[in-house]
């Protein structure tokens, strides 16, 4: 078989400067770990805010809760958007107002609406006839936003099974909220998470024009759309510059509603934050499960229990890197625990140089978000990924 070098382009996913200085920084850590630049955190918001300039930012904070992340995010003037009461306790607990925050998850208890509510937060989402019950009796004057289905199509994280009610239905509970002590405040949609089609903009967009039209004629007026988050993070499969994301959605908000623009909102998280991220870990060992078999395993110490859950149908495939040098073979990863469905690569071939054994770092880029707080708290005894920030001096 035809072997070739082994080649990983670090300058697609990081500067090469500043990946040898994160490389030194982690030099004496304990792996595996994920490093987190808060610099390249703020340079993926300003990008963001000078691309929309005129839509209100709410962070995702499930995306990467990390309170150096939060308060860099607050000192730039973001609002967040939270999924649960320990999201707001951690929040208010740094200084954060109430008013600059959304409760955007349409699954809650009762306990948690009147939590909110009583902490001063007045803006809620919602997709469901009980749940919009709820509020009404819990939190009497808040402004509602109703999440709409989208398809997910093109996403790689879709999203649209749990969350979300057909127009047809969310129609019916903006008029009953208008006759509730509610106020019906506008759509709100995800067309799924690391989305690499545009157009699942347009037809969202175009759904939102649908209801506004409709309720109107109820004489109800909506004031806000949320276009949610989907925006991209810099993983192995390419996507579009958030530039070309940003100018395709407002062409299509300009379309369907002309001079007459509600206020737009939108809750990126991974495309802030992922970026942002190495998680370094170590190979723990490398094996071939039989001498006619093409591909050898490689364990590392991290896998889909360890904060790599995104690896499951391998929906996300993160870019990652062995330091060796020589030439590349294919190969099978897995993750280090006692479940056989801890593994992360077997179906797309990754990648390693000749040479690598137990012992040598894998850098694994893009994993900024979704990654140690989406690990397990202690399956095999393994405790959570651990998460610092990158001081350059």
């Amino acid at each position: 078989m035809f072997k070739e070098p082994y080649i990983f382009n670090v300058a697609r996913f990081m500067d090469e400067k500043r990946f040898e200085k994160i490389r030194e920084f982690a030099k004496d850590v304990t792996t595996p770990c994920l490093i987190v630049d808060l610099d390249i955190v703020r340079n993926k918001y300003l990008e963001l805010q000078a691309s929309m300039p005129n839509y209100k930012i709410y962070y995702a904070v499930k995306a990467n809760p990390m309170q150096e992340v939060i308060m860099l995010l607050n000192e730039l003037g973001a609002n967040f958007d939270l999924a649960s009461p320990y999201e707001l306790d951690q929040l208010l607990n740094l200084g954060i107002e109430p008013a600059r925050l959304s409760f955007g998850n349409t699954i809650k208890k009762v306990s948690d609406i009147k939590y909110f509510y009583d902490r001063g937060v007045r803006f809620f989402t919602t997709d469901s006839k009980l749940d919009l019950h709820n509020l009404a009796k819990y939190a009497p004057g808040a402004k509602v936003l109703f999440r709409i289905l989208t398809e997910g199509t093109g996403a790689d994280w879709p999203l649209s099974r749990k969350f979300g009610s057909h127009p047809d239905t969310i129609y019916h509970l903006i008029v009953k909220a208008a006759k509730m002590n509610l106020q019906p405040w506008g759509i709100s949609f995800h067309v799924g998470s690391q989305q690499r089609d545009i157009g699942q903009w347009d037809d969202a967009v175009a759904r939102c024009k649908y209801l506004f039209d409709a309720v109107a004629e109820e004489g109800i007026e909506l004031k806000m759309i949320n276009i949610g988050g989907g925006f991209p993070a810099n993983y192995v499969d390419p996507t579009f510059s958030i530039q070309e994301y940003a100018t395709e959605i407002q062409r299509f908000i300009m379309e369907d509603f002309g001079d007459n623009l509600p206020e737009i909102i939108l809750e990126p998280g991974r495309s802030l934050v992922a970026d942002a991220g190495v998680i370094v870990s170590e190979v723990i060992n490398v094996a071939r499960k039989s001498k006619n078999n093409l591909y050898q395993w490689v364990y590392l110490d991290v896998g889909k229990f360890g904060g790599l859950i995104e690896t499951i149908d391998e929906s996300i495939k993160f870019p990652i890197y062995f330091s060796r040098k020589g030439l590349a073979e294919e190969i099978i990863l897995a993750g280090p625990t006692c479940d056989s469905m801890d593994i992360l690569y077997e179906h797309y071939r990754y990648r390693m140089p000749e040479g690598t054994i137990p012992g040598d770092r894998v850098y694994i880029f893009s994993t900024g978000a979704y990654t140690h707080t989406y690990a397990s708290v202690n399956f095999n005894g393994f405790p959570p990924l651990k998460a610092v920030i990158f001081k350059e001096n």
